[in-house]
């Protein structure tokens, strides 16, 4: 019942995800060709669909792989892309530190084009930003590092590292996992016990028509037998 909910809490985080993040992720990076994470439902200390958008900004090579690292994540799973095989990475604690996407021959991002990578992974840290260094490299050999801290002004690097906003929790921030199971196990429960009491009800019932049919028989016997 719990791996159902969370398949069902986590397709509708991704149709949320692909209905939004296209316009959030053009927002924050058109002006400037950056890597850059996206997640219009993250919350402190919950679970969510992380997008990485990734440029390729070299005119003569492409982007074959590229390494974001976790902020130590309970959960970090992947999305299969074609063409593109991933790796997480753990610590000894069993904590997610990064994650890998590599492509196949012929399945890199070209020069003018970018890529997205989904990621669903929690519980998000509890502070208000949380940073995703990244590392981008390409087929000549080209690696540039996506790690830079925002300034103290709010001045943006060269090199930014991909930021995300997080809300406040709203106590739900688990993709309702947690109290949509607790409902549906109520719910069960209680279709359970409606059931099993309709089932006694109906077997009174014919218990009751039973005996009368019976009654019925043995008297139409007796008269018969009188006539």
């Amino acid at each position: 019942m719990n791996r159902i909910l969370m398949k069902s809490s986590l397709s509708r985080a991704l149709f949320v995800s692909g209905a939004t993040v296209g316009a959030l992720l053009l927002g924050a990076g058109a002006a400037s060709a950056h890597v850059v994470v996206a997640a219009p439902d993250a919350e402190q200390g919950g679970y969510s669909v992380l997008t990485f958008r990734v440029p390729t900004e070299s005119d003569t090579a492409s982007t074959n792989s590229v390494k974001v690292t976790l902020p130590g994540l309970n959960s970090a799973r992947t999305q299969p892309m074609p063409g593109w095989t991933s790796t997480v990475e753990k610590n000894s604690s069993d904590l997610a530190v990064s994650v890998t996407w590599t492509a196949n021959p012929g399945s890199e991002v070209g020069p003018g084009q970018f890529q997205e990578f989904l990621l669903s992974a929690g519980p998000l840290p509890e502070q208000e930003t949380v940073s995703f260094p990244a590392t981008q490299t390409y087929t000549d050999g080209k690696v540039v590092e996506w790690d830079e801290p925002m300034g103290d002004d709010g001045s943006e690097p060269e090199l930014p590292a991909p930021t995300l906003t997080l809300a406040a929790s709203s106590g739900d921030a688990h993709g309702g996992s947690h109290s949509e199971s607790s409902e549906a196990s109520t719910e069960a429960s209680s279709e359970a016990s409606s059931s099993d009491s309709t089932a006694r009800w109906l077997a009174g019932i014919a218990l009751v028509f039973g005996a009368v049919g019976a009654g019925l028989g043995i008297g139409a016997t007796i008269r018969s037998r009188r006539s």
